[in-house]
């Protein structure tokens, strides 16, 4: 592999650290080995590779033509009760009244001061019960201090979720459910289903910019037996070839599908006009946290995309132009697809002449301090009408 083709690059050193109330996965058994990298998400483990040699590309590619299941550490947070809608309104900058039962939506939280706290998907599978998957980071009690004094419960219902991703994953859901496929289960929808025995949530979503889907356990009264849906989806799985796999090859495609991570892309200093989301606000609706600021907000994008042809972007790394720093990458790889270097740049601030950053021409400064000539891209990187989650994209060859 040359160099400049690094498709993992390592940010940060491997240490060890004790399980001791962060929370392993009811999965973890199937597929962890002595030589497994765990990273930390919303204070659950999850597998990050299979080992410090791992190669990520050979899943890559199977995720883009066939498909994987993932073991991931998002969380979802449930708000019930008669003032569900009237808390969502309250902290989230989309409309929520209008979210139909079945339906997901994104939906981004802000501080008084318009910066963005949280982002996450938001589904609503009652009039007043809501799923919140949240993103990393502390937001439960924030929900339940704006809940003060409204008829309103916020309660995490320990869910673990699975993504099965690829061409294949409606395939694999398909010959998973017991009866038919429901018609009209299309791309941020959401239902429960019978699978193997066992009623699950399962939403059109995911974190790879594929086709895929997401299957959400249950705790309570009726607990899942995560062993058989575990081997059940394998079950049902092997004949469009579904395999295991870390978030490494995860992680090549959420960067070419430019999803973002609320922060580490998303920086706490950045409002969404800064991370080039400020389409998601609904100046529609009522009042909601950090409306006013927003309405005085300066729109300037300060978070885009790069591409570097002789180079791997990769977090921390400079931006120059000339000899002055005018940013830095918060997350980069080598894109298989596309075959060039890409990641996503943070400036640190508007340019003078009030020009955007799109379309500039940067340098891009790599870990041995030379120079590599890099352009300055809208996200994402490529199917920006979000065709292949959707199911029509073509395929890959």
């Amino acid at each position: 592999m040359q160099n400049q083709k690094h498709y993992y690059i390592e940010a940060f050193k491997t240490i060890q650290l004790s399980a001791y109330r962060f929370g392993e996965s009811p999965y973890a058994h199937k597929y962890v080995t002595d030589e497994t990298v765990f990273g930390m998400y919303c204070d659950r483990f999850y597998p990050l590779k299979t080992d410090n040699q791992e190669d990520p590309i050979p899943q890559y590619w199977k995720l883009r033509k066939e498909v994987l299941l993932y073991d991931v550490p998002e969380k979802p947070l449930e708000i019930r009760g008669p003032d569900a809608v009237k808390l969502l309104e309250k902290v989230l900058i989309c409309c929520v009244d209008n979210l139909k039962i079945g339906r997901a939506r994104y939906g981004i939280a802000c501080r008084q001061d318009g910066t963005v706290l949280m982002d996450g998907v938001l589904m609503r599978l009652a009039e007043d019960r809501f799923w919140y998957v949240k993103a990393n980071g502390e937001f439960m009690t924030w929900l339940q201090a704006h809940g003060t004094g409204m008829n309103v419960e916020v309660v995490d219902p320990d869910s673990r979720v699975i993504q099965i991703q690829g061409p294949n994953a409606l395939k694999v859901l398909e010959a998973a459910i017991d009866g038919e496929m429901p018609t009209g289960f299309n791309y941020f929808h959401s239902g429960m289903f019978s699978i193997g025995g066992q009623e699950h949530l399962v939403s059109r979503t995911g974190w790879t910019g594929e086709m895929g889907i997401e299957i959400y356990s249950n705790s309570g009264a009726e607990p899942t037996d995560h062993d058989a849906l575990w081997d059940h989806l394998f079950e049902c799985g092997r004949p469009f070839g579904m395999k295991f796999s870390s978030a490494s090859s995860m992680g090549i495609r959420r960067v070419e599908a430019g999803i973002l991570d609320n922060g580490s892309d998303i920086e706490p200093d950045l409002t969404p006009y800064g991370a080039g989301i400020g389409q998601f606000i609904n100046f529609k609706k009522g009042d909601f946290v950090g409306r006013a600021a927003l309405e005085d907000a300066d729109h300037t994008q300060l978070l885009f995309g790069l591409t570097c042809a002789t180079a791997t972007p990769a977090t921390h790394l400079k931006v120059f132009v000339e000899n002055k720093i005018v940013g830095h990458i918060t997350i980069g790889t080598w894109s298989p697809t596309l075959d060039i270097g890409i990641g996503y740049v943070r400036f640190l601030e508007p340019q003078a002449n009030g020009d955007s950053w799109l379309g500039q021409s940067v340098r891009l400064q790599d870990g041995q301090g030379e120079m590599h000539d890099s352009i300055v891209v809208t996200l994402p990187f490529y199917d920006a009408e979000k065709n292949i989650p959707r199911g029509k994209g073509k395929p890959v060859e």
